[in-house]
């Protein structure tokens, strides 16, 4: 793990630190993206420009916690852009905080710049005509050991100042002594893990990180006294942290027309000015690099808003009101006369290649994103990578995904969206064709007396429970209550409680969180949270268990629901449908229905009748559910007779409305002349027929339809005779000549009881 570590459950996957990483050291996975920790230069953009902060730097306070209270003794050094941060106390104040902290010493970094000036005037004054590139930028190290190893000979052998000043301190203090240096580098954390410097340094924290934990201690720096930094004074270091600062520190000359020495600082520059030295297309002296704007001071790890040019004119200040005399050794801790330390370093080749993908790889991730033609490639760079080929490139290395192409998602969520208003569309024709516009059909008393409820509790919130026999209709009065409600532009939810297992019903009513159980890949919104603002209908509610009653018995009671697997409660406002056809009251007596939900529940009761008590009724609703066959069918039936008619009286409808339905639509395809008749129906229904009493059917009661129906069937009797004569009493013959089949000629013989051969002529 890295100092830059990924906070997976705030991604967003925005692709903002892909696209200003820049050197695309961010992996984006299926939920988050990380980053590439052998890819990664430290500059701290992916944190910057995260807003999510899903990108933090590693805490290392708890670590210099545990140092501190160790019994080795512990220094603090802060780095040479300091005063830019802490322009609000004065030096002498923060050492005396840090010393409140536990710290045996505060040094200047500065002090590291005056240890490594000599061996910076030595290599430059080094006759070659390779250039030669400063190594005290960890960021630029990091650049060129990762993405330029071909510049790798070019960097100066000689370690950052603040290793030189790590290296100084425990030189002279001990090894076992614990350097902590302060500044707003965060790739300074990448450097101390290099094993070319590893030990100078043991940690490395934030000016943030420093604020953080004064302010824990507390330490409240406006009230101290002042105390002097210990072991060397710095003179021009002090102006290292700006930019041109180390012309100044290495007295280097600053002349803007030579050639031989060039500075550039800031993303932009620092990465033109790498590229162009690795194509040799410059060919300087010396190049000083830094990768923040403006130096040290342009560090991520800053925490003040103030602007790169007055951060500068304090470093400025400072070092123009201290004494900038010729450097000495001031702690008579440290020997004068003794050797410095070692400040050399090496620098190795640390780049990875990533295998490079063919021509035919490169087309197929460009197809699979609708690019064909070169003119489909954007380029728009919404991916974080400047053209659609480099994207093609890292979806094949592993590092980009296809859908972060941002043209392609976009016409994909249009085609689903334009799928989705189609399978909307079809869903709601098919609702409409099943349930139509949550329609009652019928007149008689019973009916009119549920109508009248509905009206009633409809623009009500009250829960609802909604009893009688199966197939009377109680989703439909559900659906009724809904539409007549003030929620009736919300969502009404259906769920069929006998279909689902107990742990499955609680999954599906209130939804579980990821790992909740086997199978459980992901995080799942329950129903009640889908209806959330609309209502939900129960069916059958007399058939969940008490562990699932219990769960709904809270809901009711609190308005909360509490996923599966989840500790938090999730309010959601929805009205409560429910039906059976059990006995509730039976089930509380019995033990299998929970007593406190029932009267929950049997605030407001609706009993449907069944349609053996609502005969009155039956021509409507025969009418209705005709209508809605042939619709269904594509098929046009114009009526049923009669006789159908009168048996259905005969019939007790064990089924109710539901078993009418499925009648009507099986003799409608069973139907040969558009006209339902008798011998359509089930055999039970022509045996009411027969059965039934003289005169259950009265003449005074003549309607439109069965004289139509009396009329058509003389028509029909007419014509088959006609081509029965005209055939001479030959079958086939005459239903050849009427078009029809054979079998079909025969039925109408039989209803009709008429026979080919007394249309034959008499031979001698």
């Amino acid at each position: 793990m890295g100092p830059i570590k990924t906070v997976k459950e705030r991604c967003r996957k925005c692709y903002a630190c892909v696209r200003n990483c820049p050197v695309k050291a961010i992996k984006v996975k299926q939920e988050y993206a990380e980053v590439i920790h052998d890819r990664c230069i430290g500059c701290g953009k992916c944190i910057k420009v995260c807003s999510q902060q899903a990108k933090i730097i590693s805490d290392c306070m708890e670590e210099t916690q545990r140092l501190i209270q160790g019994k080795d003794p512990v220094v603090a050094v802060l780095g040479c852009s300091y005063p830019a941060f802490f322009h609000d106390v004065r030096p002498g104040q923060l050492v005396t905080g840090l010393r409140r902290l536990g710290f045996a010493e505060v040094h200047e970094g500065a002090a590291g710049v005056e240890l490594i000036r000599g061996e910076y005037a030595h290599l430059l004054s080094q006759p070659g005509s390779d250039p030669l590139i400063s190594s005290h930028c960890p960021t630029i190290v990091d650049l060129i050991e990762r993405h330029y190893p071909q510049l790798v000979r070019n960097l100066m052998g000689v370690v950052s100042p603040m290793v030189a000043i790590g290296r100084f301190i425990k030189s002279r203090r001990g090894a076992q002594t614990k350097v902590i240096y302060i500044s707003s580098c965060i790739a300074g954390k990448f450097e101390i893990e290099a094993e070319q410097v590893a030990g100078a340094i043991d940690v490395v924290l934030t000016y943030q990180e420093l604020n953080l934990m004064l302010k824990n201690y507390p330490v409240d720096l406006p009230r101290l006294g002042d105390a002097p930094f210990d072991g060397i004074q710095p003179g021009q270091g002090r102006l290292f942290g700006i930019a041109g600062g180390p012309f100044q520190a290495f007295d280097v000359p600053n002349d803007f027309l030579n050639p031989d020495f060039v500075s550039a600082g800031g993303e932009e520059a620092a990465l033109e000015l790498v590229k162009d030295l690795a194509a040799r297309r410059i060919t300087p002296k010396w190049v000083d690099i830094r990768f923040c704007n403006g130096g040290c001071i342009g560090g991520p790890g800053k925490n003040n808003r103030l602007t790169t040019f007055s951060k500068r004119n304090l470093i400025i200040d400072y070092f123009q009101g201290s004494d900038s005399s010729p450097v000495t050794i001031t702690d008579p801790a440290y020997d004068a006369a003794g050797r410095l330390p070692d400040l050399k370093r090496t620098f190795k080749n640390k780049y990875k290649r990533l295998p490079p993908p063919s021509g035919e790889s490169i087309r197929k991730i460009l197809q699979a994103t609708n690019k064909f033609v070169e003119r489909d490639e954007l380029d728009c760079g919404a991916c974080g990578y400047p053209t659609c080929r480099e994207h093609a490139v890292a979806v094949f290395q592993g590092l980009a995904e296809e859908d972060m192409c941002l043209p392609y998602s976009l016409k994909r969520l249009e085609e689903d969206r334009f799928n989705l208003a189609q399978k909307y569309e079809l869903a709601q024709r098919a609702l409409s064709q099943e349930f139509g516009e949550a329609a009652i059909i019928g007149d008689d008393t019973h009916t009119l007396d549920v109508l009248k409820l509905i009206r009633q509790v409809g623009p009500t919130p009250t829960t609802v429970l909604i009893r009688g026999e199966s197939g009377t209709g109680k989703e439909l009065t559900a659906r009724a209550i809904h539409a007549n409600s003030h929620r009736a532009d919300k969502p009404l939810v259906t769920v069929n409680c006998t279909t689902l297992t107990d742990s499955l019903l609680e999954s599906e009513l209130f939804g579980h969180r990821k790992g909740a159980f086997t199978g459980a890949v992901a995080d799942k919104k329950g129903l009640f949270e889908a209806a959330s603002g609309g209502t939900i209908f129960l069916d059958e509610i007399g058939d969940i268990t008490p562990k699932v009653q219990a769960e709904l018995l809270r809901v009711l009671d609190s308005g909360e629901i509490r996923p599966v697997g989840g500790n938090t409660a999730i309010k959601v406002d929805v009205r409560l449908i429910a039906a059976t056809n059990k006995n509730l009251e039976n089930g509380i007596r019995e033990g299998w229905f929970r007593e406190d939900l029932f009267y929950r529940l049997n605030v407001f009761t609706i009993t449907m009748p069944p349609l053996r008590n609502r005969i009155q009724s039956l021509d409507n609703l025969v009418n209705h559910f005709l209508g809605r066959a042939s619709k269904r069918l594509n098929k046009p039936i114009v009526g049923i007779e009669d006789r159908a008619i009168d048996a259905m009286r005969q019939y007790a409808w064990p089924g109710n409305i539901r078993e009418l339905q499925n009648i009507i639509e099986r003799a409608a395809v069973l139907s040969q002349d558009r006209v339902i008749r008798l011998e359509n129906l089930p055999v039970i229904f022509a045996e009411l027929a027969l059965n039934a009493p003289a005169g259950a059917s009265q003449p005074s009661e003549v309607s439109f339809r069965s004289q139509r129906e009396k009329h058509l069937s003389h028509v029909e009797k007419g014509l088959i005779k006609r081509y029965l004569q005209e055939a001479r009493g030959n079958v086939s013959a005459a239903a050849r000549a009427a078009g029809i089949p054979r079998r079909t000629f025969y039925r109408l013989l039989s209803r009709y009881d008429l026979h080919g051969s007394d249309y034959q002529e008499n031979r001698p």
